[in-house]
């Protein structure tokens, strides 16, 4: 399948750069059935489940994961933090990106508030990734913790800033109500519709919300370079899914109930699982490098809360698997003609 076959035109106005207040962004409806679209809100989305449906949130929480270092000379170097590896026995060491990468070199220093410095460990070919390894002077302090005040959200290259660093209010608008589990590069964007009030009227109409944990790493927005859908490759992401949610998600799908997954990273997590459990879904923690592209047999997911994505993205791929190209792109095409806002920003589908 053409790569090309995922294409759509997209003015650049209808890309989100701020989020509607949290709880009333448009939503449109997709019935991926017939194809049928309608306009609402996503205030009205407790309305659309129902007693008995499993809502599958990703409780991930981004880390302020860019940070700025400078070497010896003075230069300012970018560095977005991907991915911290085991090293509890030593300094800290983290996969990253680097903008421009031709500074990072072994013996360079890099100095970075908070008194932490970074030396290149190793580097990666595939990916441009480096591992660096990160030591603060005279002190065991988490450099985790410390992001909390020298790093900013890692916001997407589409969504511009006057100096192009995120701001506070990004800080707060780019992070889930319901996040909880440190390790995301970039937000579970879906989940960004929901206020507490909204979880609490789910809940009151005997709808399960259950939780999964998928990191959000740089194979979620990897862009396809190859002009055949087959042969991109995904990145590998950490997934954890708790016992309570395997058991309440395998006792839906027993009983003919719903699964409804909130963005196509708790897609990918359970159809993950499903894959590696002869259709069930397991508790526990594992990596997933899932593509689902059309043809693809979803074993779980039966309903899907999702934002507008990507030209020619694998997002758009997934989506186009779970409720078919034509109609999607249909979907698509409709919802630029009415105004919908695009992207991590911008408005949501509930395609059932």
């Amino acid at each position: 399948m053409d790569v090309a076959e995922f294409d759509f035109e997209l003015p650049p106005e209808a890309i989100a750069q701020r989020p509607a207040p949290r709880g009333t962004a448009r939503l449109m409806t997709l019935d991926r059935a017939s194809g049928a679209f309608a306009h609402g809100s996503v205030a009205d989305l407790p309305g659309l489940l129902g007693a008995g449906d499993v809502l599958v949130l990703n409780d991930t929480k981004v880390i302020p994961a860019r940070i700025f270092g400078t070497d010896e000379k003075g230069r300012r170097t970018e560095f977005l933090l991907v991915q911290r590896e085991d090293s509890s026995s030593g300094p800290e060491l983290w996969r990253c990106l680097a903008k421009p990468g031709r500074r990072v070199k072994a013996g360079r220093k890099f100095s970075f508030e908070g008194d932490w410095t970074a030396e290149l460990e190793s580097r990666s070919v595939e990916g441009g990734l480096y591992t660096l390894r990160f030591t603060k002077h005279g002190s065991k302090e988490d450099l985790l913790l410390s992001l909390q005040s020298i790093g900013s959200a890692p916001l997407p290259p589409y969504i511009h800033r006057p100096n192009g660093v995120a701001d506070a209010q990004d800080r707060l608008d780019y992070q889930t109500v319901f996040a909880r589990e440190p390790g995301a590069i970039a937000a579970p964007t879906a989940g960004l519709h929901f206020t507490e009030s909204m979880l609490a009227e789910t809940a009151a109409r005997g709808v399960t919300i259950a939780r999964v944990t998928l990191h959000v790493g740089l194979g979620t927005f990897k862009p396809v370079k190859s002009d055949r859908v087959e042969d991109h490759r995904m990145d590998f992401e950490r997934a954890f899914i708790p016992e309570d949610t395997a058991a309440a998600v395998n006792r839906a799908k027993d009983e003919g109930r719903r699964v409804v997954a909130v963005g196509t990273t708790s897609v990918r997590t359970l159809e993950a699982s499903a894959r590696l459990h002869r259709g069930r879904v397991a508790p526990g923690a594992f990596e997933t490098d899932l593509f689902l592209v059309p043809g693809a047999e979803f074993r779980v997911v039966d309903a899907l809360l999702t934002n507008f994505h990507l030209p020619r993205s694998t997002l758009l791929m997934l989506l186009s698997a779970f409720a078919g190209r034509e109609r999607v792109l249909a979907a698509y095409r409709e919802a630029v003609r009415a105004g919908y806002r695009f992207f991590s920003y911008g408005d949501a589908m509930f395609v059932a």
